[in-house]
């Protein structure tokens, strides 16, 4: 029964990164992208040494994995910060930090973490059971945690011994070995903890990783080097990573065709073909687990995590206004268009190809302008009715920005666009100072982590303040179950309340584009949005 009860538990989550990395279809007459998701170095000659140079699309928030809610912060911790598991290529969840997947005890209420304790941190420090329990412990108690919610209804966590660490639940926590997969699953080291009781970790963050943070010159770059003490450093062939924040997606192009760069993320749907074409490049690609949407603040007035309070506004009150801006997002028209038919509609936190998609669980609200602006005439407010939305300004969201706007006006609404610095943008996030917000969520390997952390009543993810206590029933009942068909229906469920009452429009999906050039191999991008550069090298040029 306990293996049984531990297979369930992880292959579960391994069937939606494998069944998300199958190509992506889109409609009729348009193009299928085939993942490629990158080739680790292997036994191919490298050249040792060298600093590698990544163009960072937006930069990071403070680099603290307990804090941090930035797709781009997971890529500077992925080089410097490894966790507890980590997902491959496949989709399957692996040991990284920890030595072998988690034990389950029958009643699902003890989990049993082997990992490693004959390793060193950046700082010398010993890796030990300890030394994971720190951690775990800040990542669910501190006051600014982001990771709370993530690691479930713990009751206590404990070392039986160096080398296995125990959490114990109130109610079974099927998610959990996915979450430390994560940053939840990050390990910081316990002496850097313990300096002024870690408020500054992400001034000088250390870690167990490929490389150790050096420094970061704030909204130019993050500069990262080889760590000796790294336990396969024999694997590490770069000398340093430079991570150099460049918004505009024309200059990191550029910056690649040049060379002066040598790998880019987020690659613009407007570049990405001319690129594929250069053969001094190569394209990685994969299919997203996350989606793009618009967050309303419907009750977060004091900060993310505070208790909900009602605002006065017909757009936090009436759901009906909610369902109307829905009905007026033309989702499939504006990916083709906006977006060159790279990227996909989305319509819920289900990952559609995954073991957990049911008819429910991804149904899309129906195009239906006609419908919105009767349903604005119920709900008794003038038209058009006038929403402020605030959005990070790339060419690429602003560009779907503006075309949104012009879409959702057919449906009677007048949507004003707000520029905003991404950094800026998630602290706003944070503390509800906005009434319509665009942000996605770069997407985890189970839908609890892409569902739950934002739609649970007092959630540290829940940014839009909602709180529906029938929402909140069906999504502890699928944490709590193993069964994966129980725990789709669920999610179907789930997905017609948050549907119904809309505190998150959810627009698209994206594919996770990047582009590096041939001088560089190793870099490998799967569908959990991060780029690996953590055993990548400059190739050979005498091979």
């Amino acid at each position: 029964m306990l293996a049984r009860f531990t297979r369930m538990l992880v292959l579960g989550v391994t069937a939606v990164a494998i069944a998300s990395c199958a190509p992506v279809q889109h409609p009729a007459g348009t193009a299928t992208h085939t993942d490629d998701y990158g080739t680790p170095v292997g036994s191919q000659p490298v050249r040792e040494g060298g600093d590698l140079v990544m163009g960072l699309s937006s930069e990071p928030d403070k680099l603290d994995p307990t804090t941090s809610s930035s797709l781009y912060t997971r890529y500077v911790m992925n080089s410097i910060c490894e966790k507890l598991y980590d997902n491959d290529a496949s989709g399957n969840l692996v040991p990284q930090l920890a030595t072998a997947l988690p034990t389950v005890s029958e009643d699902g209420l003890t989990v049993t973490i082997p990992v490693r304790n004959d390793i060193k941190f950046a700082d010398g420090a010993p890796f030990d059971a300890a030394a994971v329990q720190t951690s775990l412990q800040r990542h669910l108690t501190m006051k600014t945690s982001q990771r709370t919610s993530e690691m479930g209804p713990v009751a206590s966590i404990e070392t039986a011994d160096p080398s296995h660490v125990v959490i114990r639940y109130k109610k079974p926590f099927a998610p959990i070995t996915a979450a430390l997969a994560d940053r939840a699953g990050m390990i910081m080291s316990p002496v850097e903890l313990a300096k002024d009781e870690g408020k500054n970790f992400a001034d000088h963050p250390v870690c167990v990783g490929p490389f150790k943070f050096v420094k970061r010159i704030p909204q130019t770059s993050i500069i990262v080097e080889r760590d000796p003490l790294y336990y396969d450093a024999k694997k590490v062939h770069l000398d340093t990573v430079t991570y150099r924040i460049m918004i505009d997606a024309n200059i990191r192009a550029s910056n690649l065709r040049s060379g002066d760069i040598q790998v880019a993320d987020t690659i613009s749907p407007q570049d990405v073909d001319a690129l594929a074409k250069n053969p001094d490049l190569r394209l990685l690609q994969s299919g997203s687990l996350g989606f793009q949407g618009i967050y309303l603040n419907i009750g977060n007035v004091d900060g993310v995590g505070k208790p909900a309070k009602p605002i006065d506004t017909p757009l936090a009150k009436n759901a009906k206004i909610r369902e109307a801006l829905s009905l007026s997002v033309d989702r499939q028209t504006l990916v083709n268009t906006v977006f060159n038919n790279w990227y996909e509609p989305a319509c819920s936190g289900i990952v559609p190809k995954s073991t957990y998609a049911t008819p429910a669980g991804i149904a899309c609200p129906a195009y239906d302008p006609q419908k919105s602006k009767q349903l604005l005439a119920e709900a008794g407010v003038q038209l058009p009715y006038p929403i402020t939305m605030q959005v990070t300004n790339s060419q690429d969201q602003l560009r779907y920005a503006q075309a949104l706007q012009a879409n959702v006006a057919e449906g009677g609404f007048d949507l004003k666009i707000v520029p905003t610095e991404y950094s800026t943008l998630l602290d706003v996030q944070k503390r509800g100072t906005y009434e319509a917000l665009f942000l996605g969520w770069s997407g985890r390997l189970d839908p609890d982590a892409n569902i739950t952390r934002f739609m649970t009543t007092g959630s540290g993810g829940n940014y839009g303040g909602f709180s529906s206590p029938k929402l909140d029933d069906l999504l502890a009942k699928a944490a709590r179950t193993t069964d994966t068909a129980q725990r789709a229906e669920l999610y179907g469920q789930s997905t017609k309340v948050i549907q119904e009452e809309n505190p998150y429009i959810y627009t698209y999906r994206i594919r996770v584009l990047t582009v590096h050039t041939a001088r560089v191999t190793g870099i490998e991008a799967y569908a959990d949005g991060v780029v690996r550069l953590g055993k990548a090298a400059f190739t050979d040029e005498k091979s």
